[in-house]
């Protein structure tokens, strides 16, 4: 396949990035640079990690940019020496309009949900929170208002009542590609036609702080189960058990209506962990404690003494 003579500059950073940028070299679109976050201390030993995109880039023999910030002189310099037709942004940071403005036929972006429903930084954990049953991926003008720009095209997918995030997320990622290089193609045939965005039925997805993650048991349980799936497994919703924290990774709608015991009441501990909602129960299949790994529910039950009545939570 002969490579486009597009001059496409690519930013993003996390694994989220890497099919789009790989899908867009197989589609014959080598970009003429890669954009990223400089590499950065991770683990016990502190040592520089590249990011995802960084890795993906270099396997792939592609010239890699890391500025600290966007609004430096010498990287908008460069950037625009590169003279870009498109900029493809993936997972990235906000880019100023000095940025996103060099590129000669337009820069877009891929976002995680069908805008304007769940703008900001944690659409694909928001959504699932809040029990959507279907959700998909946009690629959309940039604009200086974040996740406002006019929709190119949108991808749409049916989200199981289980599904957790992470599955969420690889499937979103497979299918971004694929709308990133269709946005590409259309960006190139001239035929890249745009449509607003309507303010009056956006929402909101913004990042997520520890307090996001507590799971409230007054809750009905279809909607605690929502918050389990929606954080696993990162940064994992979270409950206390005399004073320790517990993460929950996945859980299962026991009952939806009927008070089976108070909220966050433990109503089973032999066989199965089965725990009172403000309305119903749900089962909790895998959990973790604090220095432990993760474990299904009857490995941490052979290894705790837990009774019928004890409160989760309190």
């Amino acid at each position: 396949m002969t490579d486009s003579p597009l001059r496409i500059v690519f930013m993003g950073t996390p694994d989220f990035a890497v099919p789009s940028l790989r899908a867009l070299l197989d589609g014959g679109y080598r970009p003429v640079a890669v954009v990223t976050v400089p590499d950065r201390p991770a683990g016990r030993g502190q040592r520089m990690q590249p990011s995802a995109v960084k890795e993906a880039a270099e396997a792939a023999g592609l010239p890699v940019l890391q500025p600290e910030s966007l609004r430096d002189d010498a990287f908008q310099a460069e950037l625009a020496a590169l003279a870009p037709d498109v900029i493809v942004v993936v997972a990235f940071r906000i880019l100023p309009p000095e940025v996103y403005g060099l590129a000669k036929q337009g820069a877009f972006n891929l976002h995680a949900s069908l805008l304007p429903a769940f703008r900001g930084a944690a659409p694909i954990h928001r959504a699932l929170m809040a029990g959507v049953e279907e959700t998909g991926v946009t690629t959309f003008f940039l604009k200086p208002q974040v996740d406002t720009g006019e929709i190119i095209l949108q991808r749409r997918v049916a989200v199981g009542p289980d599904e957790t995030a992470g599955e969420l997320h690889d499937r979103l990622a497979a299918l971004g590609a694929e709308a990133v290089v269709e946005t590409v193609r259309r960006i190139e045939r001239g035929e890249a036609g745009s449509t607003p965005q309507d303010d009056a039925r956006a929402s909101l997805a913004p990042k997520l702080f520890r307090e996001d993650a507590r799971i409230d048991w007054a809750q009905p349980a279809r909607r605690v189960h929502d918050r389990v799936r929606g954080l696993s497994p990162h940064p994992a919703a979270w409950t206390t058990l005399d004073g320790e924290t517990l993460k929950l990774y996945r859980t299962a709608v026991e009952a939806e209506a009927g008070r089976l015991g108070a909220p966050g009441e433990v109503v089973e501990a032999e066989g199965r962990l089965l725990v009172a909602c403000g309305e119903g129960a749900v089962e909790v299949l895998e959990l973790q404690r604090p220095g432990k790994r993760r474990m299904d529910v009857q490995a941490f039950l052979n290894g705790t003494t837990l009774e019928p009545g004890t409160r989760l939570g309190a």
